[in-house]
Order: C-alpha cells, then sequence, then structure tokens
C-alpha cells in the first residue's frame, strides 16, 4: 500500500468530558496516513482514481467542527469511518492531538492513534 499522509489539520471543536470543553471549546489537531494504491491514479494522471486530499481535509476538519463528543477516541473513530467513505482508501490511520487537554501538571499534547481498515 501508498501512503498519503496530511499533517496538523486543525479545527475547533467542543468536545470533551467537561462543561467548559463543550462551551468554551479548543482547537484540536489531527494527523492522518491514507493507505491505498496510488498506481492507477499514476498511471492515468488522473485525480479521481486517488485520495483527493483537498476534499479529506474538509471533511475532516468538519467532524471535529461537528457534533461533540466526550472522548478523542470517539472522535478519532469518526474521522476514520469518514475516510474510509473514499473507496480508494483501504486502510487510514488517525492521530487526534488535544493540546489543550485540562491537565493539572505541564505537558506538551495528548493523542490517540488508531489504525482502522475496510471490514
Amino acid at each position: 500500500m501508498d501512503r498519503v499522509a496530511l499533517k496538523g489539520l486543525r479545527a475547533r471543536g467542543h468536545h470533551g468530558v467537561f462543561e467548559r470543553e463543550r462551551i468554551e471549546g479548543q482547537t484540536f489537531v489531527v494527523d492522518l496516513v491514507l493507505h491505498l494504491d496510488t498506481r492507477p491514479a499514476a498511471a492515468g494522471d488522473d485525480l479521481t482514481r486517488t485520495a483527493h486530499y483537498g476534499i479529506i481535509a474538509e471533511e475532516v476538519t468538519a467532524v471535529i467542527a461537528g457534533d461533540p463528543v466526550d472522548l478523542i477516541e470517539t472522535l478519532a473513530q469518526r474521522i476514520a469511518d469518514q475516510c474510509l467513505k473514499h473507496e480508494v482508501v483501504e486502510e487510514v490511520e488517525v492521530t487526534v492531538h488535544k493540546p489543550d487537554a485540562p491537565i493539572t501538571v505541564p505537558f506538551d499534547d495528548v493523542t490517540i492513534t488508531i489504525h482502522r481498515g475496510r471490514a
């Protein structure tokens, strides 16, 4: 499988278990690795035969900005499901960063990474 990566997609979401997170929202950052066969697209120089990463980026940021969830695990799954709606995407790795997580000690980032494929 070939890989197309998108790193640092940002959007404001209202995800989290605390009321403050739901009301104020925060920035979430997402990295994606799309696994697909790019040979058909390359052979015909044809965008319709590969993952249109511009459209996928818009869809993912819409998921982040969409309906709130408690857990970033749930957000990651929703993003993976959206990516897998594209027929050419066989597998996806999703990393959700929550750099402003409500943690009481100094930290750099909180992330979850999931890997999903077609069932």
